[in-house]
């Protein structure tokens, strides 16, 4: 049974999300380079000491999310036996199958800035040693191996990489908005790797 956030937990969320939101407004409206910390924290009404207690720099507003950690705690919740490329899948499943209308367009907004800004598409590049990590630790708990073993790497790249080749950060723009579709074809995906990638 899940714990009910406690009024600390949820003012705190709702701090952040004001914060997001007044962010990503007004890099639609003046630009991601024009806009600065203070004017956002200005815009949500806190001081921009606060807005760093929240995202430790400005891109982290956009680079930041919810979903790799809900994501690792979905893959930790399936049944032992479920092995790990299928536990992933089955975790995506349920977080992406939760989100709401509204949360999709937050990431249809967020995936337009990274098509727009060079910078935030090439730090969400580099953030994927860190997902990379996360995904190799349940790899790990799921198989008993440690984090470090070769065929623990090896698997969470692989993951990696169909991540990568469906869902790039920041698709060119004048693509199509990211959608449930998109996230529909990637679990087809991790399939295909869990039965070896088979071309025929």
């Amino acid at each position: 049974m899940t714990a009910t956030p406690s009024l600390r937990e949820r003012k705190k969320a709702k701090t952040r999300i004001a914060i997001r939101e007044h962010a990503m407004r007004l890099f639609e409206e003046q630009g991601y380079a024009s806009t600065t910390v203070d004017q956002i924290a200005e815009a949500a009404e806190v001081s921009p000491s606060t807005f760093f207690r929240y995202f430790p720099a400005k891109e982290d507003v956009i680079l930041i999310d919810e979903y790799d950690p809900m994501l690792v705690e979905a893959a930790r919740a399936q049944p032992p036996e479920v092995p790990p490329i299928e536990a992933i899948r089955r975790a995506m499943r349920e977080v992406f199958d939760s989100l709401t209308p509204e949360a999709w367009e937050s990431e249809r907004r967020r995936q337009k800035l990274f098509a727009e800004v060079p910078e935030l598409r090439a730090r969400a590049m580099n953030q994927m040693a860190a997902a990379l990590d996360l995904i190799g630790d349940v790899i790990a708990e799921r198989s008993g191996l440690p984090a470090d073993d070769l065929r623990v790497r090896a698997m969470s790249g692989a993951i990696g990489g169909v991540a990568l080749a469906i869902l790039p950060p920041g698709r060119m723009t004048g693509q199509p908005a990211i959608g449930i579709a998109d996230f529909d074809r990637l679990i087809e995906a991790l399939g295909l790797l869990q039965r070896g990638l088979p071309l025929t």
